[in-house]
C-alpha cells in the first residue's frame, strides 16, 4: 500500500470521528394533541376571497377549523403542520388527495387554542365531519424567511 492511500483513509476517519463532536442540533418533530375539534364560519376580513384553488373560479365558502392544541414538550413549538380528513354531510371529501390542512405557527407549552381557515365549495354540503386531526412541529425555527423577526 501506498503511503498517499494510508493518509487518506487516516485523514478520512479522523474527519469522521469529530464530525459526532461538531454535529448541530437536530430540531426534532414534536407531536402536538389537537382536541375540542369544531368550526365556524368566516366572519370580517376572513371572509373575503372565494376561489376554491389558485386560479379557480367555483364559488367557495370560508370555514375556521377551531380547537385546542396540547403542547406536552415542555418547550414552545414552532411550525406546526395540522393533518386531518375534512368530509361533507355525504361523507365525500373536501379536500381530495390532500391530508395537510394547514399549520399552526407557534404553540407554546401546554394546552392552546388555535384556528385554521379552510375554503370549501359551496357545493358540498355541511355539516362538515373532522376526522383524524394531529400536529407536529418543531422546536426551533426551520425556515427563517417565513418569520416576521427574521434578521439577516
Amino acid at each position: 500500500m501506498s503511503f498517499r492511500f494510508i493518509t487518506v483513509i487516516l485523514l478520512s476517519c479522523c474527519l469522521w470521528m469529530t464530525s459526532f463532536i461538531i454535529a448541530p442540533q437536530a430540531s426534532a418533530l414534536t407531536s402536538i394533541e389537537l382536541f375540542d375539534l369544531d368550526y365556524e364560519l368566516c366572519t370580517g376580513d376572513k371572509a373575503q376571497g372565494g376561489g376554491v384553488s389558485s386560479g379557480s373560479l367555483r364559488p367557495a365558502s370560508c370555514f375556521l377549523i377551531i380547537g385546542k392544541a396540547e403542547n406536552t414538550s415542555g418547550k414552545p413549538v414552532v411550525d406546526a403542520d395540522v393533518y386531518g380528513r375534512i368530509y361533507d354531510a355525504n361523507h365525500n371529501p373536501i379536500m381530495a388527495n390532500r391530508s395537510r390542512v394547514g399549520g399552526i405557527l407557534y404553540v407554546p407549552p401546554g394546552v392552546s387554542d388555535f384556528q385554521i381557515r379552510i375554503s370549501v365549495p359551496t357545493t358540498q354540503p355541511t355539516p362538515l365531519i373532522l376526522d383524524k386531526f394531529k400536529a407536529s412541529g418543531f422546536t426551533g425555527k426551520v425556515r427563517p424567511y417565513y418569520y416576521d423577526d427574521f434578521q439577516r
